[in-house]
């Protein structure tokens, strides 16, 4: 239940959430005539708003009482700590209520995006989340970032899915999370096989590639007849912001219009190609045991094909969706199956393996420890004109923790310096910059706080407490010299900057 006075309209609650049940929205205040008597609504405390008020909408039926929002919710009351903006209330009490208050929240609109601040957390709230109500654990460490992606990049997504749990929940037919917005748009989503969806997603770029070429070839050949600037305008049109792209389908549909009822080749053609003028965002998605193992090949070759594509890892560093088997991204000690008695090797650093390309955009974020960084990486990745790639930590329930406190377990595998935050933007060294970005403090709390929050790595101590020891003691001491290396990389001179570890005279 969301106590609208205690709320300080932050977004972090909205944001966290795995399940796409708590929305924001902002609205003219003369919009409140007619709502029901349980709907909540408060000033909007943004400058510049007089007249709108705030509405954070929970979604009764469709919400899995992980509790994920209220650990993240930063306000409490004053005089009971225990009482938060946000709190978990008895669902049978409140679905009459909640369901009046949904069908009023549906009549009111979404905030134009070309007027939402994309910049922050508290903007990004606002916008409409075209990935909800999926068929994940309830407390999903993925989820979150794929529905914020589907805020982000909205109806221009084309996802090309591996198989894994992002592939079952979803296509969790007859339903699908993937939603359409107000004019029946919404993101192009198909699942491919554990062994080539990194190719399976090329494929896509290469196909948007191509006929996005033949719609500019045919535009300017039928120029004459659509018009010369308005030609001019569509073929030079920037394509970055949502001012942009909502120009941008303007003069697309006015370019229809001019074709309108046309029978000859080249028009038919182009009407059909018209919308691959509008610049398409296409993502790449699947789990480690897809990314670092059973399609790393077609991964690398990808990334070295240097296409503008974007691959999301959701690194839950182990199989989940199909037992708990160790892969490649399983860490030093973590108890799996395949590794009952602690995996006894590292995890591929597959982030530093990417960067020594060079021209590959590369982050490493964690929903819980920083949604602000996890946001900007997002961002900066898709805008990025080459290959980008991003791991994402996932906290599961194959961890073996009680993912009502995940994001905050995710905050401690960055505070122990095992998960790092950083960005490495190739566009920094055109600038004389240094392209990596270290966006989190060293290590302040010892590895053990971290770990031992997990069944993965305690029932190491109760079957094999000397082997859970010796390797507590090795990934301690791997992830110090790590972070020493990620501290070189962040310190050197932009100009003179070289990906790997070795300084580039040597």
């Amino acid at each position: 239940m969301w106590e609208s006075d205690l709320c300080i309209q932050c977004g972090q609650c909205a944001i966290v959430c795995p399940h796409s049940v708590i929305r924001a929205k902002y609205y003219d205040e003369s919009r409140l005539d007619g709502a029901p008597a349980a709907f909540k609504a408060a000033p909007i405390n943004a400058r510049g708003y007089p007249e709108s008020r705030f509405t954070l909408q929970v979604y009764v039926e469709d919400c899995t009482g992980c509790g994920v929002c209220v650990e993240n919710c930063p306000a409490h009351s004053e005089t009971d700590f225990a009482v938060k903006a946000i709190n978990m209330k008895d669902r049978l009490q409140h679905v009459e209520a909640g369901r009046e208050s949904i069908r009023f929240f549906e009549t009111l609109p979404w905030a134009d995006r070309t007027r939402v601040n994309f910049a922050n957390v508290r903007g990004v709230q606002f916008l409409e989340p075209l990935f909800e109500f999926s068929g994940a654990c309830a407390g999903c460490g993925e989820t979150p970032y794929l529905k914020l992606m589907s805020q982000l990049f909205g109806d221009r997504l084309q996802i090309a899915n591996a198989t894994g749990c992002s592939s079952i929940y979803g296509a969790n037919l007859p339903t699908t999370p993937w939603a359409a917005n107000a004019d029946g748009r919404g993101p192009a989503w198909a699942s491919s096989l554990f062994e080539d969806n990194a190719e399976f997603g090329l494929g896509y770029r290469l196909a948007i590639d191509s006929q996005t070429a033949q719609a500019r070839a045919l535009a300017q050949t039928l120029a004459g007849r659509i018009g010369g600037d308005l030609v001019t305008a569509i073929l030079q049109a920037p394509q970055v912001t949502e001012s942009d792209f909502r120009v941008q389908r303007q003069r697309v549909a006015a370019l229809k219009a001019a074709l309108a009822g046309a029978t000859e080749p080249d028009a038919v053609n182009l009407l059909a190609l018209a919308d691959f003028l509008v610049r398409r965002s296409v993502w790449i998605v699947g789990g480690d045991g897809w990314a670092y193992d059973i399609d790393y090949g077609g991964l690398d070759h990808v990334l070295a094909a240097g296409k503008d594509v974007n691959i999301l890892v959701l690194d839950t560093e182990v199989y989940s969706n199909t037992g708990g088997q160790a892969s490649k991204a399983t860490p030093l000690g973590a108890s799996a199956k395949f590794a009952s008695a602690g995996k006894t090797t590292p995890r591929k650093d597959l982030a530093m393996m990417a960067i020594a390309y060079g021209n590959v955009y590369v982050a490493q974020i964690a929903m819980g420890a920083n949604n602000e960084q996890a946001l900007v990486a997002m961002r900066e990745a898709e805008a990025y004109s080459g290959p980008s790639m991003i791991l994402a930590y996932s906290q599961c329930i194959a961890h073996g923790t009680d993912l009502r406190h995940g994001m905050k377990q995710a905050a401690r595998a960055v505070a122990s310096g095992y998960w790092p935050l950083f960005r490495f933007d190739p566009t920094m060294r055109g600038r004389g910059m240094n392209p990596f970005r270290l966006d989190s403090p060293r290590p302040r709390i010892p590895l053990e706080e971290y770990r031992y929050n997990e069944v993965r790595f305690k029932s190491l101590t109760q079957t094999h407490p000397d082997a859970a020891k010796r390797m507590l003691e090795q990934a301690q001491a791997a992830l110090e010299e790590r972070y020493r290396g990620y501290e070189d990389l962040a310190a050197r001179d932009g100009s003179r900057f070289h990906p790997h570890w070795q300084d580039a005279s040597s």
